[in-house]
């Protein structure tokens, strides 16, 4: 009996990149940068409950020019998956559905996430916070 031919899944190569696969693709990403920034916090919880030299060094990192990126996109993460997990929630209520509505709120939920991390960080930096 000769196989029967069967119809391949389609990958990445073959779709045509559309702003929802991009905002899918980075909710899976920001949830487990999510995670990575969470150590990072708990990381300076433990250096400060272990003593001031320990907290000092914590803050020199995070003062340092990878510890500010790391805290941006830990922030711009944070507000990301918040949006759009506000926009999933709206879909499961019902709303949203309409191609239009959909890529339009798509668009939003990304440019909405960057001027909330572009307020967030203007605020830390010149609220005093650093």
């Amino acid at each position: 009996m000769e196989p029967t031919p069967r119809p391949l899944s389609p990958h990445l190569g073959i779709y045509r990149w559309q702003v929802q696969m991009v905002t899918s693709i980075l909710h899976r990403l920001t949830g487990i940068a999510l995670v990575f920034g969470s150590l990072m916090v708990l990381a300076g919880l433990f250096a400060l409950a272990m003593g001031e030299t320990s907290y000092t060094a914590f803050q020199h990192f995070s003062a340092s020019p990878l510890g500010l990126i790391l805290l941006v996109g830990w922030t711009w993460s944070l507000v990301f998956h918040a949006c759009n997990g506000l926009r999933h929630l709206l879909q499961a209520a019902g709303v949203g559905f309409a191609t239009v509505v959909f890529i339009r709120n798509s668009w939003l939920v990304i440019f909405v996430s960057l001027v909330l991390t572009i307020l967030i960080w203007a605020w830390v930096i010149f609220g005093g916070a650093l």
